[in-house]
């Protein structure tokens, strides 16, 4: 089964809301977003008229976290699977796209009626490595959007890790590790459903070449290695030449994705293995139909996401050329 799908709202969606975005999907022929979870504010406040009410039922605030205070008087986190008390102080997030759990729960029901796949990605720069202030920022990102993704049905959310810094490969990836596991335990914590996911990168500079992502994945059990082929292009200064390049790749995560593939595409710039820009699919020496040939050969289950400068028009364009690459070639098979 192949789904095509675009990250983020289609650049022709008049009302720029979620719910403008599922069906407008819908209505083109694709059956996939992935929601952009890139910035949001979060503010901490007390609790006003809410005692009693557990966070996700609040109608009109989306709570990501409560403070409660201890005997001593110093507050801690305690999650939102809680109903608040007086005393607590939340941290409320405020997101363009929804206002409430409750919203974003119909949004999930919308999507599903219409057959519209929901993924999530947070912020682009993120910081896994370093263990620094931003590696904070970057967990409570990820866990808020853990959180969002929960309530509105998405199933992955897909997360990039950041720079090597000053620190050896072999040091990145033991901080990495101890970070993403204590992630998944915050996950459980709260019981969340969504998996993680973490994207191959397009620099030299950005932990997250393949193998390094797919070493990740064996070390923490249950996260998923997201293939972003123009990355990966990029970052092998035009590795994907043929149908058995690309298919080299999705053997590889496939253990880890047991048997239905999310991979991002678009056209890609790049020079001595860095990307210096994302492009539209028909620009570059990234050729889709070649990876649609791949798909053709091995009968993939997937999710393909246009991450092109043109969004749904390309992801448009690629049903169109796999579904010419199907044609074609089952006529060959029939003469």
């Amino acid at each position: 089964m192949y789904r095509f799908g675009l990250a983020g709202i289609p650049l022709s969606c008049k009302g720029r809301t979620l719910k403008d975005a599922i069906e407008d999907t819908h209505r083109m022929g694709l059956h996939a977003i992935e929601i952009q979870f890139l910035r949001a504010n979060v503010q901490e406040r007390t609790v006003i008229d809410e005692v009693g009410i557990e966070p996700r039922e609040i109608e009109d605030a989306i709570i990501v976290e409560v403070l409660r205070p201890d005997e001593e008087g110093n507050y801690t986190p305690v999650g939102i699977n809680t109903k608040l008390e007086e005393d607590d102080i939340v941290l409320e997030l405020f997101w363009n796209l929804a206002k409430s759990y409750k919203e974003l729960r119909t949004l999930g029901d919308l999507a599903r009626e219409l057959d519209v796949r929901l993924t999530l990605h947070t912020p682009y720069y993120m910081d896994l490595v370093s263990n620094g202030e931003l590696t904070e920022t970057s967990i409570d990102y990820i866990v808020w959007g853990g959180l969002l993704a929960n309530e509105v049905g998405a199933d992955i959310v897909v997360n990039h890790i950041g720079l090597y810094g000053n620190l050896s490969k072999k040091e990145a990836m033991k901080n990495v590790v101890e970070n993403v596991k204590y992630i998944k335990k915050r996950y459980r914590d709260l019981k969340l459903k969504p998996k993680l996911g973490f994207e191959v990168s397009g620099k030299q500079a950005l932990f997250g070449d393949l193998e390094e992502i797919i070493a990740l994945a064996k070390k923490v059990r249950g996260i998923l290695p997201i293939v972003n082929f123009a990355h990966l292009h990029a970052r092998g200064n035009g590795s994907l030449k043929e149908p058995k390049d690309f298919d080299d790749v999705l053997k590889k995560v496939e253990p880890f994705m047991k048997g239905s593939h999310y991979v991002e595409f678009s056209g890609v710039e790049y020079e001595n293995g860095n990307e210096l820009r994302l492009t539209p699919i028909k620009k570059g020496d990234l050729k889709f139909e070649t990876f649609a040939t791949a798909l053709y050969e091995h009968e993939y289950d997937i999710t393909i996401i246009s991450s092109s400068p043109l969004l749904e028009h390309d992801a448009s364009y690629m049903r169109a050329i796999t579904e010419r690459v199907i044609q074609r070639k089952m006529g060959k098979k029939v003469s």
